[in-house]
């Protein structure tokens, strides 16, 4: 007798001939779409680029003068203040001058003393010496013609017999005793005629030439009670108020020439080599609507060795005086430009830890996304110079590339874009 089927085991079959039935009768599960991400593309460009180095930088004017008195004295009148435009040789200041002004008074008597002076030594005939000497002269000639003639009498007289030897012996001895006292006079005159009146005449012009040199120095001293403006510029400093005391030591005054600004930057060594005078820059001042186009003027060849940096001056105009001295601005000069490299947008590039190169999205024919890693050059800019790693004409991802996948489906979007 066949045995009875339990009816948990009968349910069993049932529903297993349904799971069956179900998996027979189903349609097959349809795969889901890739998803299609849209960005957009820059090609790649043969372009030029050009080599910027920033640097922050200091102000200073193009000239500058620190006017400091040469002589000490209360301050009499200031015809200038703080902010006025000057030019040069212009009166700025006077001292105080009424006791110079009596020490050139002095002086100038002096002088003009010793030039009377002077002036009657060379027009007097002879001095007093001379004329002594010349009568001393006269009176030793007369005596010698007499002694001669003494002489010359007695000695006829002796050859005739009528006077004895002695006599013609004193009166040869006279006659020698006056003929050496008249070269002695004579001599004396000589000297005298040929050097007195030229040593009195040389003293009495030594006498003017210091008297000259005193007046000068009286009226030197005098002139420097007025301060000049030795530059064209702008008042920018006066300590002291009219009737204080002006020192030598310190500048009574300071004039800037800040027609013309200089920016000093301090660049790091490894960027010196290709700065020279007479690049481009541009000067960028905190809160200013435009920059100012400059000029390198100085690249210095000596290093601070704290830093290991080097000034460099940048010189540019000033109009309207907006850029004040002392003011930090930024500056950037172009060091170099280079033709016909790679150029891309700074947007394509990946956010990256590396400093010389990145990853860029790259857009092939297949619509898809490729990474690809690049070595990165000069930055000018929202510009990337491309050294390895691209091909001109390539299309690189701009818009939408953040935390895109490599080999992700893309659409181009943009304007006349690759699609």
């Amino acid at each position: 007798m066949p045995t009875r089927t339990s009816y948990p085991a009968i349910q069993a079959a049932i529903f297993a001939l349904a799971v069956v039935f179900a998996g027979g009768c189903s349609k097959p599960e349809e795969k889901e779409p890739e998803p299609v991400v849209p960005v957009q593309t820059t090609p790649v460009q043969q372009s030029s680029i050009r080599k910027i180095i920033q640097a922050p930088a200091i102000l200073y004017p193009s000239n500058q003068a620190a006017i400091t008195p040469k002589i000490s004295a209360p301050v009499h009148q200031f015809f200038v203040n703080r902010g006025d435009h000057v030019r040069q040789g212009q009166l700025l200041a006077e001292l105080e001058k009424r006791d110079l002004e009596a020490a050139a008074l002095e002086a100038k008597g002096n002088y003009d003393q010793a030039a009377a002076n002077y002036r009657n030594t060379t027009a007097a005939a002879l001095p007093d010496e001379i004329v002594k000497s010349q009568n001393e002269a006269q009176a030793n000639k007369e005596a010698l013609d007499a002694a001669q003639k003494l002489y010359e009498s007695r000695k006829k007289l002796f050859e005739d017999g009528a006077i004895a030897r002695k006599l013609l012996d004193e009166a040869q001895v006279a006659y020698v005793q006056a003929r050496t006292q008249y070269e002695v006079a004579h001599k004396h005159l000589e000297s005298l005629q040929q050097t007195g009146k030229e040593a009195q005449i040389k003293a009495a012009q030594a006498q003017v030439d210091a008297a000259r040199g005193h007046e000068e120095a009286a009226q030197v001293q005098l002139q420097y009670s007025k301060i000049y403006s030795p530059i064209d510029g702008v008042i920018t400093d006066r300590p002291l108020y009219a009737g204080e005391m002006a020192s030598t030591g310190a500048a009574l005054l300071t004039v800037m020439d800040i027609s013309n600004i200089i920016a000093r930057a301090s660049i790091p060594i490894g960027e010196l080599h290709s700065l020279k005078a007479g690049d481009d820059a541009t000067i960028t001042a905190p809160g200013a609507s435009a920059e100012i186009r400059g000029k390198v003027i100085v690249v210095s060849p000596a290093l601070d060795p704290n830093s290991t940096t080097a000034e460099v001056w940048v010189k540019a105009p000033n109009p309207g005086g907006r850029l004040h001295p002392g003011a930090t601005v930024q500056v950037a000069i172009v060091a170099a430009v280079l033709n016909n490299t790679l150029v891309i947008p700074a947007t394509a590039l990946l956010p990256t830890q590396e400093s010389t190169g990145g990853t860029v999205l790259v857009v092939g024919a297949d619509s898809l996304a490729h990474e690809r890693k690049i070595e990165t050059g000069v930055r000018e800019g929202d510009k990337v110079q491309a050294l390895k790693g691209l091909n001109a004409g390539e299309q690189v991802i701009t818009v939408g590339g953040y935390g895109l996948q490599d080999k992700t489906k893309v659409k181009i979007e943009n304007t006349g874009g690759k699609e």
